[in-house]
């Protein structure tokens, strides 16, 4: 029997959900693993602030088909000194050069993550293109034998990613926060000016990347990357452009 795996870093939402839900209908054997892992934050405060809702994520992920829900210790994780995956030149584009050391992190858990459950598969989604772009990568280069398989953005009724963040926003922040849909769908044309119409939303950076490369260039298909704050809380998104 096929074994998948969807790694989370808990306070799980519909989105968690979903991939566990497309997980299970692979496999009748499906670990969701909960780790607020250390290595991918460069800011203490945002280590501390990251919601924390144990009870709350098993819940959620066995009613969505998880047949296991992982909750490993640091130790676990991390016996000894981890031996870091880089993560190369794209690691360092767009979110890893706001997060500096983010993406080296994020890739060091993953395959320590992978080495512990073995699994045949996992389970990442769409919303954090840059992640998975980098996963696929590091699978290539390590050939790993698993099969990593991504789900489209899962969005609230009104086009807002879902995310763990999402609960950091006030009221007024959550709707003001409606403008990354909206750029996303006016076009690539037009993303930048629509994001700058909104004073609470601060950019950092909005561009269109051949999704083979994330390269900045034409190509058949396209990914509209954008990611900014408001009220200081991070948001990211993304869209497929085609010609």
């Amino acid at each position: 029997m096929e074994k998948g795996l969807v790694p989370t870093m808990g306070a799980l939402h519909a989105g968690h959900a979903a991939l566990i839900s497309a997980a299970r209908k692979r496999s009748d054997q499906v670990v969701v693993s909960v780790f607020v892992n250390p290595l991918q934050f460069n800011d203490p405060e945002d280590l501390k602030k990251y919601p924390r809702t144990p009870e709350r994520d098993r819940e959620i992920a066995m009613q969505a088909g998880a047949t296991e829900v992982w909750f490993p210790t640091y130790e676990e994780i991390y016996p000894e000194n981890p031996t870091l995956i880089s993560a190369g030149p794209v690691g360092d584009l767009f979110e890893g050069a706001s997060r500096p050391g983010h993406f080296t992190g994020m890739l060091t858990v993953v395959k320590r993550l992978f080495d512990l459950v073995q699994p045949d598969f996992a389970v990442f989604g769409e919303k954090d293109f840059q992640q998975l772009f980098l996963i696929r990568e590091m699978v290539k280069q390590l050939n790993l034998p698993i099969e990593i398989l991504s789900h489209p953005i899962v969005r609230e009724a009104d086009g807002l990613a879902m995310s763990s963040r999402n609960v950091r926003l006030s009221p007024e922040e959550r709707q003001k926060a409606l403008i990354i849909y909206k750029a996303l769908k006016s076009g690539r044309e037009n993303l930048r000016a629509i994001l700058d119409s909104e004073p609470e939303w601060t950019t950092d950076y909005a561009t269109v990347i051949n999704p083979e490369n994330f390269k900045e260039e034409l190509a058949p298909k396209q990914r509209a990357i954008v990611a900014g704050w408001i009220g200081g809380i991070r948001l990211i998104d993304n869209m497929e452009y085609t010609e």
